[in-house]
Protein backbone atom coordinates (compact mmCIF):
# COMPACT_ATOMS: atom_id res chain seq x y z
CA UNK A 1 0.00 0.00 0.00
CA UNK A 2 1.43 3.75 -0.80
CA UNK A 3 1.90 5.78 2.25
CA UNK A 4 1.10 9.37 1.66
CA UNK A 5 3.51 11.58 3.96
CA UNK A 6 2.57 15.69 4.90
CA UNK A 7 -0.26 17.31 6.63
CA UNK A 8 -3.52 18.17 5.08
CA UNK A 9 -3.35 21.47 5.32
CA UNK A 10 -1.32 21.67 2.39
CA UNK A 11 -2.47 22.14 -1.12
CA UNK A 12 0.18 19.59 -2.77
CA UNK A 13 -0.86 17.13 0.20
CA UNK A 14 -4.45 17.70 -0.90
CA UNK A 15 -3.47 17.80 -4.43
CA UNK A 16 -1.68 14.35 -4.53
CA UNK A 17 -4.00 12.79 -1.94
CA UNK A 18 -6.97 13.59 -4.98
CA UNK A 19 -4.95 12.12 -7.46
CA UNK A 20 -4.38 9.28 -5.25
CA UNK A 21 -8.09 9.12 -4.78
CA UNK A 22 -8.92 9.68 -8.73
CA UNK A 23 -6.44 6.31 -9.43
CA UNK A 24 -8.75 4.51 -7.19
CA UNK A 25 -5.56 3.62 -5.30
CA UNK A 26 -5.32 2.45 -1.52
CA UNK A 27 -3.41 4.55 0.46
CA UNK A 28 -2.43 5.50 3.72
CA UNK A 29 -2.12 8.45 5.20
CA UNK A 30 0.54 9.06 7.61
CA UNK A 31 0.86 12.83 9.44
CA UNK A 32 4.09 14.22 9.08
CA UNK A 33 4.65 18.23 9.68
CA UNK A 34 7.64 19.26 7.16
CA UNK A 35 11.10 19.13 8.68
CA UNK A 36 15.09 19.20 8.19
CA UNK A 37 15.84 16.07 10.29
CA UNK A 38 17.98 13.07 8.45
CA UNK A 39 14.67 10.85 8.35
CA UNK A 40 12.68 13.28 6.63
CA UNK A 41 14.88 14.91 4.12
CA UNK A 42 15.30 10.79 3.06
CA UNK A 43 11.70 10.95 2.61
CA UNK A 44 12.18 14.67 0.92
CA UNK A 45 15.43 15.84 -0.05
CA UNK A 46 13.93 19.35 0.79
CA UNK A 47 11.93 18.60 3.82
CA UNK A 48 8.42 20.02 2.16
CA UNK A 49 5.16 17.71 1.91
CA UNK A 50 4.09 15.77 -0.07
CA UNK A 51 6.21 12.21 0.13
CA UNK A 52 5.02 9.16 -0.83
CA UNK A 53 6.38 6.00 0.30
CA UNK A 54 6.15 2.71 -1.75
CA UNK A 55 7.55 -1.04 -0.60
CA UNK A 56 10.01 1.22 1.50
CA UNK A 57 11.05 3.51 -1.41
CA UNK A 58 10.22 7.43 -1.21
CA UNK A 59 9.34 9.83 -4.01
CA UNK A 60 9.08 13.43 -3.63
CA UNK A 61 6.98 16.60 -5.69
CA UNK A 62 3.86 16.49 -6.64
CA UNK A 63 4.46 16.35 -10.57
CA UNK A 64 7.31 13.49 -9.88
CA UNK A 65 4.35 11.54 -7.89
CA UNK A 66 1.70 12.32 -11.11
CA UNK A 67 4.13 10.76 -13.41
CA UNK A 68 5.11 7.82 -10.96
CA UNK A 69 1.25 7.25 -10.67
CA UNK A 70 0.38 7.69 -14.29
CA UNK A 71 2.07 5.06 -15.87
CA UNK A 72 1.01 2.69 -12.16
CA UNK A 73 -2.07 3.10 -12.98
CA UNK A 74 -3.02 3.94 -16.51
CA UNK A 75 -6.75 4.15 -15.81
CA UNK A 76 -8.45 6.56 -15.43
CA UNK A 77 -6.51 8.63 -17.33
CA UNK A 78 -4.78 11.71 -15.96
CA UNK A 79 -3.46 13.55 -19.36
CA UNK A 80 -5.29 13.22 -22.92
CA UNK A 81 -4.31 10.02 -25.32
CA UNK A 82 -2.52 12.60 -28.13
CA UNK A 83 0.86 13.36 -27.03
CA UNK A 84 1.08 17.12 -27.48
CA UNK A 85 -2.38 17.84 -25.75
CA UNK A 86 -0.98 15.49 -22.66
CA UNK A 87 2.50 18.09 -22.88
CA UNK A 88 -0.46 21.26 -23.30
CA UNK A 89 -2.16 19.58 -19.60
CA UNK A 90 1.50 19.75 -18.04
CA UNK A 91 2.43 22.97 -19.44
CA UNK A 92 -0.46 24.34 -17.77
CA UNK A 93 0.06 22.94 -14.70
CA UNK A 94 3.48 24.12 -14.78
CA UNK A 95 2.75 27.18 -15.46
CA UNK A 96 -0.27 27.36 -12.66
CA UNK A 97 2.43 26.30 -10.52
CA UNK A 98 5.92 28.39 -11.37
CA UNK A 99 4.30 31.67 -12.47
CA UNK A 100 0.96 31.64 -10.26
CA UNK A 101 1.24 29.30 -6.99
CA UNK A 102 5.12 29.85 -5.92
CA UNK A 103 4.65 33.83 -6.61
CA UNK A 104 1.53 34.01 -4.35
CA UNK A 105 3.36 31.72 -1.95
CA UNK A 106 5.73 34.67 -0.84
CA UNK A 107 3.25 36.24 0.86
CA UNK A 108 2.34 33.37 3.00
CA UNK A 109 3.89 34.39 5.95
CA UNK A 110 1.94 37.19 6.49
CA UNK A 111 -1.13 34.89 6.58
CA UNK A 112 -0.30 31.96 8.10
CA UNK A 113 2.44 33.62 10.37
CA UNK A 114 1.26 37.38 10.85
CA UNK A 115 4.91 38.19 9.88
CA UNK A 116 4.02 41.23 7.09
CA UNK A 117 5.35 41.37 4.06
CA UNK A 118 7.47 44.21 2.74
CA UNK A 119 5.66 46.68 0.13
CA UNK A 120 8.63 45.88 -2.26
CA UNK A 121 7.37 42.32 -1.93
CA UNK A 122 4.44 43.25 -2.85
CA UNK A 123 5.09 44.99 -5.38
CA UNK A 124 7.15 42.36 -6.93
CA UNK A 125 4.50 40.12 -6.37
CA UNK A 126 1.79 42.44 -8.35
CA UNK A 127 3.85 42.44 -11.18
CA UNK A 128 4.94 39.14 -11.59
CA UNK A 129 1.47 37.67 -10.76
CA UNK A 130 -0.06 39.87 -13.85
CA UNK A 131 2.96 37.79 -16.13
CA UNK A 132 1.69 34.40 -14.55
CA UNK A 133 -2.37 34.86 -15.04
CA UNK A 134 -1.72 35.95 -18.47
CA UNK A 135 0.72 33.21 -19.24
CA UNK A 136 -1.98 30.87 -18.09
CA UNK A 137 -4.98 32.43 -19.57
CA UNK A 138 -2.77 32.05 -22.60
CA UNK A 139 -3.34 28.15 -22.10
CA UNK A 140 -6.40 27.48 -20.06
CA UNK A 141 -9.38 25.90 -22.16
CA UNK A 142 -11.95 25.76 -19.49
CA UNK A 143 -14.52 23.84 -21.73
CA UNK A 144 -15.23 21.97 -20.18
CA UNK A 145 -11.67 21.03 -18.32
CA UNK A 146 -8.49 23.54 -18.08
CA UNK A 147 -6.96 21.19 -20.57
CA UNK A 148 -9.57 21.05 -23.08
CA UNK A 149 -12.27 17.95 -23.25
CA UNK A 150 -11.06 15.30 -20.62
CA UNK A 151 -10.43 16.06 -16.72
CA UNK A 152 -6.43 16.01 -16.25
CA UNK A 153 -3.48 17.16 -14.08
CA UNK A 154 -4.30 20.07 -14.90
CA UNK A 155 -7.62 20.43 -13.60
CA UNK A 156 -5.94 19.53 -9.80
CA UNK A 157 -3.44 22.27 -10.54
CA UNK A 158 -6.20 25.18 -10.98
CA UNK A 159 -8.43 23.83 -8.59
CA UNK A 160 -5.15 23.10 -5.65
CA UNK A 161 -2.76 25.96 -6.68
CA UNK A 162 -4.70 28.52 -8.33
CA UNK A 163 -7.10 28.62 -5.78
CA UNK A 164 -4.54 29.20 -2.84
CA UNK A 165 -2.75 31.96 -5.07
CA UNK A 166 -6.32 33.70 -5.50
CA UNK A 167 -6.43 33.22 -1.33
CA UNK A 168 -3.25 34.98 -0.80
CA UNK A 169 -3.37 37.20 -3.46
CA UNK A 170 -6.55 39.10 -2.06
CA UNK A 171 -5.68 38.86 1.30
CA UNK A 172 -2.14 40.48 1.40
CA UNK A 173 -2.08 42.55 -1.73
CA UNK A 174 -5.59 43.36 -2.53
CA UNK A 175 -5.42 41.43 -6.37
CA UNK A 176 -8.87 39.48 -7.31
CA UNK A 177 -7.47 36.61 -9.45
CA UNK A 178 -10.87 35.07 -10.05
CA UNK A 179 -12.41 38.11 -10.82
CA UNK A 180 -9.94 38.56 -13.35
CA UNK A 181 -10.35 35.05 -14.94
CA UNK A 182 -14.16 33.65 -14.59
CA UNK A 183 -13.69 30.64 -16.49
CA UNK A 184 -10.93 29.33 -13.99
CA UNK A 185 -13.84 30.64 -11.13
CA UNK A 186 -16.54 28.30 -13.04
CA UNK A 187 -14.19 25.56 -13.57
CA UNK A 188 -13.09 25.84 -9.74
CA UNK A 189 -16.55 25.57 -8.80
CA UNK A 190 -17.65 22.88 -10.82
CA UNK A 191 -14.29 21.00 -9.55
CA UNK A 192 -15.36 21.64 -6.13
CA UNK A 193 -17.87 19.30 -6.70
CA UNK A 194 -15.98 16.14 -8.24
CA UNK A 195 -16.21 13.02 -5.71
CA UNK A 196 -12.38 13.36 -5.40
CA UNK A 197 -11.89 16.96 -4.42
CA UNK A 198 -14.98 17.12 -2.22
CA UNK A 199 -13.83 13.48 -0.50
CA UNK A 200 -10.11 16.12 0.50
CA UNK A 201 -12.30 18.54 1.56
CA UNK A 202 -14.48 16.76 4.07
CA UNK A 203 -11.60 14.82 5.44
CA UNK A 204 -9.07 17.97 5.63
CA UNK A 205 -10.29 18.45 9.31
CA UNK A 206 -10.34 15.53 10.64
Amino acid sequence: MIKLYGLRMSNYYSLTKALLIEKELDFEEVKAPPSQKEDYLERSPMGKMPSIEVDGRFLSESLAIFAYLERLQPAPAMLPADPFEAGKALELACHIKLDVELVARRCLPEVLMGQPVSDETKDQVRGDLGKGVKAVSRLFVGAPYAAGSDFTIADLYVYYCFGLASMLAEKVVGLDLLAEQPGVAELMQRLAERPSIARVQAEAGG
